[in-house]
């Protein structure tokens, strides 16, 4: 049966407003009230939008449910500075640290940080603090006391003295660099302030960067790390971010209008996703959230989901317009036609966003909550108030007629008239064959990059920035100059009450110690056995062959009472042995928890245990670990949400099959990418991953409803296909290429996890755009076929001059797809 063009205007019986389902009935009769009632949302939202809050959290960074990270916090309050902490190096550029001008200006700094609200004060350390000591051995046995002498007043028998006891501190490599030339101020911080308020890391980062200011301006270097500070720094940049985000809308506004030319429609897309993003806004302080760096970007991505949505939405009235429909009753046949795959996709979006709460990162499930939130607003802004406003004001009559142009046009050559013949010749046998091959060896390619994927940082600093920002040049400096790194593995071990110093465990201690200084990344380690050691040697006129690990429990014990606490804690139950690695990148930190814990199960016992893990790189051990146990369930769930999700709309396996499998394409290949570019998978990539299946379904949605309605109306799969391009694929390919402009101007911000997201997402768009394109009709010609029951039908009727009758709203109705 030859597929025939839509009746024109005349043919039709009038519009039925009674018609369609009790939903278009409810909100389209009541048009006036739904406006009224979203302009008042709209207001208080937007009073709520001003007291959102943007901040981060130590803690919510953390995997709560990871062993690891349970360990941590139930012997957190006993570790010294092993969790949330700054440090601040000093630096004299002309000289030395032995300088009496230096090391008054370290005081003055030392006291103004001592000073700061979420300082820990009790475990700060510096030159100047009082719980740095040496110890020595003298003819009269041990002695030690604090590093800066009694009686310190700058002249150089005081400077000379203070030489001598850094050197007798053991602190040299860690809170002294290795050159002399700078020492550190260890800060470790409290999760709230004296008044009980979270800790603003953005206050506190910017008061750091005013005495960085005033102390450099009096001839000192200031480097500081830490993850108040490096978050700190993503706040500022984030203020980068809203310029993309404007970038964005300009972009995304030029293309649409550029597509229609018509202002007001153009501008009312764009109110609408604008609204959706006010909405969003409010409802986060509501509820009691609020925005962090690894957050900021949700809003931008609930615009470009409603500029999607909103853009099919615009076009299909347009073109009921320009067939001669009163901009009411093109409205209403829009949503009649649109709102169910919309509203899939939308719930398939959310699905990809809310499927993110799996992983136990609190930042990772507020950004799932956050990105839920946007997407269901954009039910009301995008699927409900923005064809009823277009039902108000309609369209340009000049846009209308544009739109529908090619339907009537005879003119084969026309560039949109050869892109859709190009593209239908994927209905063909013979391209369809070609670009399934073709996908089939894309996929197998990628996978095997793929299987390279790491799990966590693939680089040394702070990957979150860029390699030469501030923060990671003082990285550097940091590992450069001082030989204990700032990355730091802590493993602890638990033994009974009191029983820290008994020579079995640790002398397994002493075991473990030596075995992880061999393995490559590891700078070197410190713990109670090794101090053990050293005291052993100083006590016999330093020599080496002292430098052993003897059976002698007194003497034992007799080290222990006076060691630093950071080595034990004051019960002598937990003792802690410090790992100082190179770096925090992903093999790095593998190999050295793999060994931890193969030594822990060979050598635990009812009284001793070996636990994992504190400390920077500890930490980010989990966090990887975690990220890597809720990775694969995070793409089992999106993938089974979002199939059952297409199946309840299309109600056959192969239109899932069809629109599922491009997708699966597009992730793999988006794994493969993440390897070429040096990504690895983390909490800042993770969300993407996720988000390319929800978003990308958007595109096999719109297409493939108005595919499978005209097969079922017994059109072939080119006609249905070509019916489809023209209804949607436009709007499609213009959305596709739109958003992948939109984000891919983000490599230019200072911020890398954007930049890295703003690549991932352009693939992303363009590829599931691509697969919707030309993937799809190629698996639909295999899969899909046309009703030939209802097409004989059709033909009897016609016969029999008898052919069935509708009012307009189904004819539409049909016609477009239902």
């Amino acid at each position: 049966m030859k597929y025939t063009a839509p009746p024109s205007v005349s043919s039709l019986e009038p519009f039925d407003p009674s018609s369609g389902s009790i939903i278009e009935r409810l909100l389209f009769n009541n048009r006036l009230l739904v406006v009224l009632l979203c302009a008042v949302i709209t207001a208080v939202l937007g009073w709520q939008a001003l007291k959102l809050e943007l901040n981060a959290s130590f803690e919510k960074t953390l995997p709560g449910s990871q062993p690891y990270i349970l360990n941590y916090l139930q012997y957190q309050s006993e570790l010294t500075g092993l969790g949330n902490a700054v440090r601040v190096a000093v630096e004299n550029p002309d000289g030395s640290l032995y300088d009496a001008d230096y090391m008054e200006t370290l005081r003055q700094l030392s006291d103004e940080l001592f000073l700061l609200p979420g300082v820990d004060r009790v475990q700060m350390k510096s030159l100047w603090t009082p719980s740095t000591r040496w110890i020595g051995v003298t003819e009269e046995g041990l002695e030690g006391g604090p590093v800066i002498p009694d009686g310190y007043d700058g002249s150089p028998q005081s400077l000379q003295q203070l030489g001598a006891n850094i050197a007798r501190s053991g602190e040299i490599g860690q809170l002294v660099a290795v050159d002399g030339n700078s020492s550190i101020i260890y800060l470790p911080l409290l999760d709230t302030d004296a008044d009980g308020n979270s800790l603003d890391y953005a206050v506190f980062a910017d008061k750091l960067e005013q005495l960085r200011g005033k102390y450099e301006a009096q001839g000192v270097a200031i480097h500081i790390t830490g993850f108040a500070k490096l978050i700190g720094d993503l706040i500022d940049g984030v203020r980068s971010v809203l310029t993309f985000f404007a970038m964005a809308v300009v972009i995304a506004t030029a293309t649409v209008f550029w597509f229609t030319r018509c202002v007001r429609s153009t501008l009312l897309v764009v109110f609408a996703s604008l609204t959706a993003v006010i909405w969003q806004l409010g409802l986060l302080p509501t509820l009691g959230y609020v925005l962090d760096p690894y957050s900021i970007l949700v809003p931008f991505l609930v615009f470009a989901i409603g500029m999607s949505h909103g853009a099919q939405k615009m076009n299909g009235i347009m073109q009921d317009v320009g067939r001669g429909f009163d901009k009411l009753v093109a409205a209403r046949f829009t949503f009649r036609r649109l709102f169910l795959a919309g509203l899939t996709a939308l719930l398939a979006d959310a699905v990809g966003f809310a499927v993110l709460l799996v992983i136990d990162i609190q930042v990772i499930r507020e950004l799932a909550i956050a990105a839920s939130i946007g997407v269901a607003v954009l039910i009301f802004t995008n699927l409900i108030l923005l064809p009823i406003l277009l039902s108000y004001v309609g369209v340009s009559d000049e846009a209308a007629k544009r739109s529908i142009a090619g339907e009537s046009s005879t003119d084969k050559t026309t560039r949109e008239q050869a892109l859709w013949n190009l593209l239908d010749r994927f209905t063909g046998r013979r391209w369809a064959t070609a670009a399934i091959l073709g996908g089939a060896v894309l996929a197998v390619a990628g996978f095997a990059v793929s299987t390279q994927l790491k799990i966590g940082d693939l680089d040394q600093g702070a990957p979150e920035l860029r390699s030469d920002s501030r923060y990671n040049r003082d990285v550097a400096f940091m590992n450069q100059h001082y030989g204990a790194s700032s990355d730091v593995l802590a493993v602890m071990i638990k033994t009974p009450a009191n029983a820290c110093s008994r020579y079995e465990t640790l002398n397994k201690v002493d075991a473990l110690e030596w075995q992880l200084r061999q393995l490559p990344g590891v700078e070197s380690t410190n713990s109670l056995s090794l101090l053990s050691r050293r005291v052993l040697s100083g006590l016999n006129e330093g020599n080496p062959k002292w430098y052993e690990f003897l059976p002698n429990q007194s003497m034992l014990n007799y080290i222990t009472a006076g060691a630093p606490r950071g080595l034990y804690n004051n019960g002598c139950d937990l003792l802690t042995l410090y790992v100082y690695l190179s770096d925090h990148k992903a093999d790095t930190l593998t190999q050295v928890v793999d060994y931890v814990e193969m030594f822990a199960a060979n050598n635990d016992t009812d009284d001793v245990k070996f636990m994992l893990a504190a400390g920077s790189a500890g930490i980010q051990a989990a966090t990887n670990i975690a990220v890597k146990e809720a990775w694969r369930d995070m793409l089992f769930l999106v993938y089974g949400a979002v199939i059952l999700l297409s199946f309840i709309t299309f109600r056959s396996w192969r239109a899932v099959v069809v629109a599922i499998l491009p997708l699966m394409l597009t992730s793999v290949l988006a794994e493969a990418l993440m390897v070429a570019l040096g990504m690895g998978v983390k909490v800042a990539t993770l969300p993407v991953i996720a988000l390319g299946v929800g978003i990308g379904i958007d595109y096999a949605l719109y297409i493939l409803s108005v595919t499978q309605a005209q097969l079922r109306q017994g059109a072939t799969l080119s006609e249905a296909y070509l019916r489809a391009l023209r209804f949607t694929g436009k709007v499609v390919m213009l959305t596709g290429v739109t958003l992948a402009v939109g984000v891919v101007t983000w490599v230019a911000s200072p911020i890398k996890f954007q930049a890295d997201m703003g690549l991932l997402l352009a693939f992303m768009f363009l590829w599931n755009m691509l697969g919707a394109l030309v993937l799809l009709p190629a698996l639909a010609h295999f899969l899909m076929k046309p009703d030939k029951a209802e097409a004989n039908i059709n033909a009897a009727l016609e016969t029999l001059g008898q052919k069935r009758t509708k009012p307009i709203s189904s004819t539409s109705s049909n016609q477009y797809g239902s």
